[in-house]
């Protein structure tokens, strides 16, 4: 059973406006003689004025509010010398996908010049945003082909920590390049 047409049109109008006046609660109403830009009147709250802290999520890099100087200056997710450092370190592998947010970059397989028959693919962690010696994992992978098959295979446990090394000698270098230009 259908409504008629006028009766849906009166209902969904009807619907509409009772929407829209419930909408209008006395919060959204101007009071005569309101000071808007008050102390109480939340837009300093929101930029952040009176407690000295942010409200909400910060996009970009857009926080109004000092940050300390431990990740470069830039609005990644983690600390700037570990990111730049791990992907320095790992230039010499394609770059599958880099996420500076979540801190993971992982490569794709790599075959070292003259040999072929076995190939390399890493994953980095870039932990938080503080420039520490635990600040980044680096997990190595190796496949070595038999006969049409790449088969996993296992890799030396030294391999990681030796590319967290680089990557944490890289990071101090960089900062101090960064802190010599200022």
């Amino acid at each position: 059973m259908t409504m008629p047409r006028r009766r849906r049109v009166a209902v969904f109008c009807a619907l509409g406006v009772s929407a829209l006046l419930g909408a209008c609660g006395s919060d959204n109403v101007r009071e005569v003689g309101r000071n808007e830009y008050a102390a109480g009147s939340g837009r300093e709250r929101v930029a952040g004025r009176l407690t000295g802290q942010d409200d909400g999520i910060v996009l970009f890099g857009t926080s109004r509010t000092p940050r300390d100087d431990t990740g470069g200056g830039t609005g990644l997710g983690v600390n700037a010398f570990l990111w730049r450092a791990t992907l320095d370190t790992l230039a010499f592998m394609p770059l599958a996908s880099a996420d500076p947010f979540g801190g993971v970059i992982i490569t794709d397989w790599y075959s070292p010049p003259g040999a072929g028959n076995e190939r390399f693919k890493a994953t980095a962690y870039v932990m938080g945003r503080q420039l520490r010696s635990d600040g980044v994992r680096i997990s190595v992978f190796r496949q070595v082909r038999q006969g049409n098959n790449w088969v996993d295979a296992l890799v030396a446990p030294a391999t990681g920590a030796e590319l967290e090394d680089r990557v944490l000698a890289r990071a101090r270098e960089l900062r101090s390049q960064s802190t010599a230009t200022r």
